[in-house]
């Protein structure tokens, strides 16, 4: 999966999924265009990358003109844009009864409203290139967690959201799937990594025994984006060690 030539916007570079993405992409061969708000932290990583194929742009996806102006710059910079990873997102946990409405409606306008918007200031340009899009779901978009009914609502939004754009861009050339990890390493989980019982029940609960690694993300998401897989629409890919493989019922032995 090479990716000379072809450039991709990345949000949520900075860190995390997004980051193992951008990174992985990059040593393909792409031109990553990293999004995100934390300026320093993206340029660092843009450098890593390399500032012949990397450009970083300190985005908030839920101002559209600073999605505007990010794909401005990606098309500024590199001619064209051929790929979009729509995959900064946030987290808030807690039951109806404690979760403050202020922090829900937060959550919904980063997640689903700036994941739309992301898409929808790409779509042009992607349908020039016959581009792809990804977006990052999670398994919490296919089911439900045990408080953490708003993160439901706003991964199974996405989730909705490119099976529903899939269905659109049918003439369009663009090819729109989503990634749904598990539970993965990175900044927004790394306060649960210190519970040592919440993290020996997700390695049971995880038929291949441990958390996701933010590569092991990466070359799933590759693969959606490339030639090999210009047959692949509208899936919600899990990327979950197993996970979804179980009715949920306990191990026996």
């Amino acid at each position: 999966m090479n990716f000379d030539g072809k450039t991709i916007i990345v949000t949520g570079a900075s860190s995390g999924i997004g980051e193992g993405i951008a990174r992985d992409l990059g040593a393909r061969g792409a031109n990553v265009v990293l999004a995100a708000r934390r300026a320093d932290r993206l340029e660092a990583i843009a450098q890593e990358i390399g500032p012949d194929r990397a450009l970083s742009v300190a985005t908030d996806i839920t101002n559209p003109d600073e999605v505007a102006a990010l794909v401005a710059r990606a098309t500024d910079r590199f001619g064209a844009l051929h790929g979009l990873v729509a995959n900064a997102g946030t987290a808030a946990m807690g039951r109806m009864e404690d979760l403050d409405p202020a922090d829900f409606r937060k959550l919904l306008d980063i997640n689903v409203e700036g994941t739309y918007t992301t898409i929808r200031a790409a779509w042009g340009l992607l349908k020039a290139s016959g581009g792809a899009v990804v977006a990052t779901s999670s398994v919490s978009g296919l089911g439900g967690d045990w408080g953490a009914f708003a993160y439901n609502a706003s991964k199974g939004a996405i989730s909705l959201m490119v099976q529903g754009l899939a269905l659109d861009a049918h003439a369009s050339g663009i090819r729109v799937n989503a990634v749904a990890p598990s539970f993965t390493l990175s900044e927004l989980t790394e306060g649960m990594t210190d519970d040592k019982a919440l993290m020996d029940a997700f390695k049971t609960r995880i038929p291949l025994g441990r958390p996701a690694d933010p590569a092991d993300i990466a070359g799933p998401v590759a693969f959606l984006l490339s030639p090999e897989a210009r047959f692949v629409n509208g899936v919600i890919l899990p990327v979950d060690g197993g996970l979804n493989a179980s009715n949920g019922q306990p191990p026996l032995g």
